[in-house]
C-alpha cells in the first residue's frame, strides 16, 4: 500500500464523508489496481456526494477491469445522465462509446 493511500485514509477516520478524500482514495486504489477497494470508496463517494461525471468513468473501468461488463455499462449509462445534468456532453459523448465498446465484448 502507497505513502499516498495511508495518509487518505487517516484523513478519512477524522472524516470519513470528507468528498476529495474518498475521490483521492479511490483514485490512487484505481492506480495501483486495487479495483476492488476502488469500486467500494467511490460507491461510499456517490452514496454521499453528487458527481458531475468523472466518479463514474473510474467506476466503469474498475467494474471492466474485474470483468463485470454489465455493471461497467449500467455505471457509465448513469455518468451520461450526470454528465448531460452538469453539461458535459463531450463527457456524455465519450460514456457513450465505452458503453459500445464494452457491449461488444458481451
Amino acid at each position: 500500500m502507497t505513502d499516498r493511500i495511508q495518509a487518505l485514509k487517516k484523513a478519512l477516520e477524522k472524516d470519513p464523508t470528507n468528498k476529495l478524500g474518498l475521490f483521492g482514495l479511490a483514485n490512487e486504489y484505481f492506480k495501483e489496481g486495487m479495483y476492488k477497494e476502488c469500486i467500494e470508496t467511490l460507491e461510499k463517494y456517490l452514496s454521499l456526494h453528487e458527481d458531475e461525471g468523472s466518479a463514474y468513468r473510474v467506476l466503469a473501468q474498475s467494474y471492466a477491469n474485474i470483468g463485470d461488463i454489465e455493471k461497467a455499462i449500467e455505471t457509465y449509462e448513469k455518468g451520461i445522465q450526470q454528465a448531460l445534468k452538469y453539461n458535459h456532453p463531450t463527457m456524455a459523448q465519450e460514456f457513450q462509446q465505452e458503453i459500445e465498446q464494452l457491449k461488444m465484448m458481451l
